[in-house]
This record gives structure tokens, C-alpha cells and sequence, in this order.
């Protein structure tokens, strides 16, 4: 049976990654497909108590370095019991975040050093890489309104990465256009300034030109 394909959504807070994962695994069950879905991190029994670990506003939060440890080690985990073998039957694996988030976020936005976590994320990957990534750009004041909606909607609080101040979420988000840039073939830009509609109707148009 031929490898399946990973497609990864990335962005910083607020852009509507979530609801547009969930969209275009629709659109493509719809065609045909075979799809597993997954977020970062999570995914998995561990991954999921990382998760927690991670985004709980403790009196004892993880440092940068253990933070970034910590998203490592449930997406080698992630990789391991999820994403190898969907790929492997034949399935495709859309992903909320990946690798990506990590250089954004823990690079660019917490300012440990890139290389590092170049090497350090690929060994947890081991060689598992997106075929196609799609960045949502969003305005702050757009994202920001998006968060304050959920909350209020769910009843839910910022967690703590949500709360690292509007320049580390500004240097995260110059960091995910570096990347993009970098590799241009591999990622699609979409402008998430829009209507869940139009948002989806674009992401679907550069599905259909990957198809």
C-alpha cells in the first residue's frame, strides 16, 4: 500500500487553525480519503498528560529549555503511535501544529537557539516530515476578539503560552513568515482575516492543486 500524506496547519493564537483542521478533514473524507487527525501537542495518552504539563498555570511552570523538552517528547511519542503507521496504511495524517510551532515558538519566541532545535526536533520526528503545510495569518486584533470569543464561549482561560505578552506573539509570528520563506514549496499562506467560508474555500483550491 503506498505512504499516506501529512499535511500540517500552523499559526499563532487566535487564527482558526482548529476549526479549519477540522474542515478540510471533512472536505477530503468527502473526496475519498483516508484521514487521521491530530493536534500538537497531544495525540496520544502521554502526549495528552504533556499537554497538561505544559499549558497548566502552576506555581511551578517548566522553564523555556524544559518546556521545549517537554513538546519534543509528545511529538516523538506522537509520531511513534500515530502519525508512522496512519502513513504507513495508506492513510492521510492533517495535523494541528508541528515542528514549525516549535522553531516559532521556543526559536523565535522564546529565543532559544534555532540549530539546536533543528537537530533536537528531528530526532524526535525521526524522519517524518509534512508533505504540505498550511500558515494561517491572522491580524492581532483579529486573534485577539477569536480568543476572548472562545473564552467566553467555553468558559475556558488563557492558558500560559496564550498569556507570554503581545512581543514574544510578535516575534513568533515574524518567525512562522522566515519559515515560510525558507520553504516556499512546501508551505501555502492563507490569509485567515476572513470568514471561516472563505478561509476554507482557499485552503480547499491549494488542496485540490496538491491533489
Amino acid at each position: 500500500m503506498a505512504d499516506g500524506r501529512f499535511i500540517t496547519f500552523e499559526g499563532g493564537e487566535g487564527c482558526g487553525k482548529t476549526t479549519q483542521v477540522r474542515l478540510l478533514k471533512e472536505a477530503l473524507e468527502k473526496a475519498g480519503v483516508a484521514v487521521t487527525l491530530t493536534h500538537e501537542p497531544g495525540g496520544t495518552w502521554l502526549a495528552e498528560e504533556i499537554r497538561h504539563l505544559i499549558k497548566d498555570q502552576s506555581s511551578d511552570p517548566p522553564c523555556d529549555r524544559a518546556e521545549l523538552l517537554l513538546f519534543l517528547a509528545a511529538r516523538a511519542q506522537l509520531v511513534k503511535s500515530v502519525i508512522r503507521p496512519a502513513l504507513a496504511a495508506g492513510r492521510w495524517v492533517v495535523s494541528d501544529r508541528f515542528s514549525d510551532s516549535t522553531l516559532a515558538y521556543q526559536g523565535y519566541g522564546r529565543g532559544l537557539p534555532l540549530g539546536f532545535l533543528r537537530t533536537a526536533d528531528a530526532f524526535a520526528r525521526e524522519g517524518v516530515s509534512p508533505d504540505l503545510t498550511i500558515l494561517l495569518k491572522v491580524a492581532p486584533g483579529t486573534a485577539a476578539a477569536r480568543m476572548r470569543r472562545r473564552e467566553a464561549a467555553t468558559g475556558s482561560a488563557a492558558d500560559r503560552i496564550e498569556l507570554a505578552g503581545e512581543s514574544f506573539h510578535a516575534r513568533l509570528n515574524r518567525g512562522f513568515d522566515e519559515l515560510a520563506a525558507l520553504e516556499p514549496r512546501r508551505f501555502v499562506i492563507v490569509n485567515a482575516d476572513r470568514t471561516v467560508e472563505e478561509v476554507r474555500d482557499e485552503i480547499w483550491k491549494s488542496m485540490k492543486r496538491f491533489l
